[in-house]
């Protein structure tokens, strides 16, 4: 998602635009199915879309795989539902891999989401091995076969945190954050990883490196805690 400032559609409004990058071709997000293990649900209606989780912050939000809003953007998320090399595919016909690596490289809050936080590394084994931005090392694998655990992983799991992040201000070590993949990133520097979640052995479930926060889970879906991360988003934009 990239913030565009002053943008002539939202002439009038005192809240700042918001602009969401979304690459095509990547897959419809799912509706939250929510088991035993899950939080209660709240008598508030939460949104299940990233538009909505940023509306009900009272932020603007709009799509855009314009370039040049991409890089005239205050912070960009790329979010994403699908498989790996579709995307990177989409990316490079639209011609969106370079703006989305300046916007990284500018300094400019980031915000990966699933598909996208995928997207960030390397390479994927995912039909592959198919090359990723190449913005941070290691590979994304696929979940191993196990009669004890389903592939995709989907539903609600804890946060493990590992190293302090802007975005997971105000979060609970232990949280429940809901998630929907089969393939998750390998960081190949460990100090990249802010939480893990075990599903099997324990995966790393977000990665931080400067102005670049990911997730592998939905904060859309995510209730409380994920409109928390979203809200520490929109505040690194001020």
């Amino acid at each position: 998602m990239a913030a565009a400032a002053n943008d002539p559609g939202e002439r009038g409004d005192s809240r700042a635009a918001r602009w969401l990058l979304a690459p095509p071709s990547c897959g419809d997000q799912l509706p939250a199915r929510v088991p035993r293990a899950a939080p209660r649900r709240s008598s508030l209606r939460l949104p299940l879309s990233l538009p909505g989780s940023f509306a009900s912050l009272t932020m603007i939000t709009r799509t855009t795989r314009d370039p040049e809003r991409i890089a005239t953007a205050p912070g960009v998320v790329l979010p994403g539902v699908g498989a790996f090399g579709a995307c990177m595919a989409n990316l490079t016909l639209l011609g969106l891999v370079e703006p989305v690596r300046h916007a990284i490289r500018s300094g400019r809050p980031f915000l990966g989401i699933c598909l996208g936080m995928q997207l960030l590394f390397e390479e994927s084994e995912e039909f592959g091995p198919v090359a990723g931005l190449g913005i941070l090392p290691g590979r994304v694998v696929r979940f191993a076969a196990d009669p004890a655990r389903k592939v995709p992983h989907m539903g609600w799991n804890a946060l493990r945190i590992v190293r302090a992040a802007p975005a997971l201000a105000g979060i609970d070590d232990g949280a429940y954050v809901y998630f929907v993949h089969s393939y998750y990133p390998v960081p190949g520097d460990p100090a990249l990883v802010a939480t893990t979640t075990p599903y099997g052995p324990e995966f790393a479930s977000s990665v931080v490196r400067d102005n670049v926060f990911a997730c592998q889970f939905h904060p859309e879906k995510s209730q409380q805690v994920g409109l928390r991360l979203l809200d520490n988003f929109v505040r690194q934009l001020a």
